[in-house]
């Protein structure tokens, strides 16, 4: 049990919806099992050391903040700076989540950059929906069977339980900002 009474899985469990992540992503970013997560979290199972470092990695917190007396925040916060920014992309694809530690927020944002050549990949589905804007660069985005071809200043709205993915096909980076529904991605 760490300084704040809960149970280490019930710590990661509040940490990662604080975050707006759901199971499978964490899965995805810390190369663990989502069933792993699941019974972790549940407090089934102690984590090893090596697994809590893993998923705390995701979490951008080290052991020493994870067993430390949790702050309390009065109010959420305000100015979110670059550096305190939540990364969840991988593999030449950036995502930036803002957040500003407000555990019931209804909604989500993130900055994406895409390297020359990346993808997230052939398959993304997840409930809920998304705009976004190109910022500089193009994507190709590939939605319900069809590619679209995006450039800077065009934007995007779509239904993301229809599976969907980003493509950065030029030789050139490609940011786009982003909003998405429910908070968990």
């Amino acid at each position: 049990m760490n300084n704040d009474g809960l149970a280490p899985g019930k710590r990661l469990s509040g940490i990662r919806q604080q975050l707006g992540l759901s199971q499978r992503r964490v899965a995805e970013l810390s190369g663990l099992t989502h069933s792993a997560i699941s019974t972790i979290e549940q407090d089934k199972v102690s984590p090893a050391i090596s697994t809590l470092q893993k998923l705390l990695k995701v979490y951008g917190l080290s052991l020493s903040e994870f067993f430390a007396e949790p702050e309390i925040p009065d109010e959420p916060q305000v100015v979110i700076n670059p550096d305190e920014l939540i990364e969840i992309g991988s593999q030449g694809v950036s995502m930036k989540l803002i957040h500003n530690g407000a555990p019931n927020r209804t909604l989500a944002m993130m900055i994406e950059t895409y390297q020359p050549g990346t993808t997230t990949g052939e398959r993304i589905k997840h409930q809920g929906e998304e705009i976004g804007t190109l910022l500089e660069g193009e994507v190709v985005l590939k939605f319900n069977g069809q590619s679209y071809h995006l450039v800077a200043q065009q934007s995007y709205a779509i239904n993301t339980g229809i599976p969907h993915s980003f493509s950065n096909t030029s030789a050139k980076i490609c940011r786009i900002i982003s909003a998405h529904t429910p908070t968990t991605f």
